[in-house]
């Protein structure tokens, strides 16, 4: 592959951070909560509603957690990642389109469709990540991650913004039919934004273990997966880093996929809420092309480290929030550090695995990140239920900043990626 068609297909691999991102923002943390928590579980009381939507939030992560090892996996095998990336596209856009049928008092029928729809958005970033070490070079990978993500941040802000405009700048009875329609301009935005990824970038050549030959597939991925886990304490230093981004994660996931709603339960205006998750995004591009210049200086580790101490600021203040300028702000920080702790992220486990079971090792990386979404917001829901009031909730992420950050400090990058490459020169090339 020539100079040019590289950018191009870096460029291309980018662009569906971009096509993604409507649904982080406008479904995941902005419109979709709201409209949750006001209209579609307006029979509930507010905490109910905040339980309901964190419960929901547990159910679609636990499915995707349970589908993406043996899918992942199969995309190996097979050598179909991009073929798997655009079903999950479709699955994930579907859920979203349905979601405009949703009423008043339809929290149940609004559950259903998210679940479908998260169960399409995190699928496909399972084998969409697994592109990343094919087409970035060990040197590049951070700056690609970063670039992914800060497209995805700029994608995902002006989507919103539009949404945004839909439904604060049309008449007071047609807001509800303005809010549904986003989630359509939602699923459409997906799909256009895809095409580039899915046209551009080919399919990476892929290897199989000896033996695998004339097996069938699928009893060739189950076998594969359970090499693997015989096989993880070989991979110690990935297999460290995957439970450390599991702890931190917890924390940074809850903070994003509940902000909206606790800042609803506190009595925030719908305008700060939203207004602040749409300023986030625009405050994250420039920072999370930022943190990839800081790991070029002092390394990915020590990066993700200065994200972790801000967010572990922001978890303390978050308890003691009260005005409405005190969400502008945490907001803001969060907007600082959040492109950038998962871009590092990504591209630091990019580096410790083969590349020829990218897509297997990114669903272990993927269901570590669903667990962390699971727990985090089960305990943010259940600590809310209990209490009956979320302020308490928000203490509980500090843990998860500290553990996470110390077993991060344990992990021998370089040893992984040592390890990588063996296992990487065992496996033979097919094309098959």
């Amino acid at each position: 592959m020539d100079n040019k068609q590289h950018k191009r297909a870096i460029n291309a691999w980018a662009m569906y951070d971009w096509a993604n991102s409507g649904f982080a923002t406008t479904i995941m943390a902005a419109v979709l909560p709201v409209y949750y928590s006001t209209v579609a579980a307006s029979s509930l009381e507010p905490y109910q509603a905040t339980s309901a939507w964190g419960y929901t939030t547990t159910i679609a992560l636990l499915f995707a957690a349970l589908l993406t090892p043996i899918l992942g996996t199969y995309a190996d095998v097979r050598g179909s990642k991009k073929k798997l990336l655009s079903i999950f596209v479709m699955i994930g856009v579907l859920g979203t389109a349905l979601l405009f049928f949703v009423q008043t008092g339809d929290w149940l029928k609004a559950s259903i469709f998210y679940i479908i729809g998260n169960i399409g958005f995190s699928g496909s970033l399972v084998f969409y990540d697994s592109l990343l070490p094919h087409i970035a070079s060990p040197e590049e990978i951070d700056k690609v991650s970063s670039k992914g993500y800060a497209l995805g941040y700029l994608g995902g802000g002006i989507l919103l913004a539009v949404n945004v405009a839909m439904i604060m700048l049309t008449p007071d009875n047609v807001t509800a039919l303005m809010t549904r329609l986003s989630f359509v301009t939602v699923a459409v935005w997906w799909l256009v934004f895809s095409i580039p990824v899915l046209r551009v970038v080919t399919e990476p050549p892929h290897k199989i273990i000896p033996g695998e030959e004339k097996a069938n597939p699928l009893s060739a991925s189950f076998a594969r997966l359970g090499e693997t886990f015989r096989k993880l304490k070989s991979y110690r230093q990935l297999f460290k880093f995957i439970v450390a981004f599991w702890l931190y994660n917890n924390g940074i996931g809850t903070i994003i996929t509940m902000a909206v709603i606790y800042g609803t339960e506190l009595g925030f205006d719908s305008s700060v809420t939203i207004g602040t998750l749409l300023m986030v995004q625009f405050v994250a591009v420039p920072f999370a092309f930022l943190f990839g210049w800081l790991a070029k200086k002092i390394g990915a580790k020590h990066s993700i480290y200065v994200s972790l101490v801000i967010y572990t600021l922001i978890a303390i203040a978050g308890y003691f929030m009260q005005e409405a300028w005190h969400f502008y702000v945490l907001g803001f920080a969060v907007g600082t550090v959040q492109g950038g702790s998962q871009a590092l992220s990504r591209s630091l486990f990019g580096r410790m695995l083969p590349k020829s079971q990218s897509a297997e090792f990114f669903s272990f990386f993927a269901v570590s990140e669903k667990i962390a979404g699971v727990a985090g917001p089960f305990v943010f829901a259940t600590v809310s239920a209990i209490m009956k009031a979320s302020r308490l909730s928000i203490v509980s992420l500090i843990i998860f900043f500290a553990l996470g950050g110390f077993l991060l400090s344990k992990v021998d990058v370089e040893e992984g990626i040592r390890v990588a490459q063996e296992e990487e020169a065992r496996l033979t090339p097919t094309t098959a």
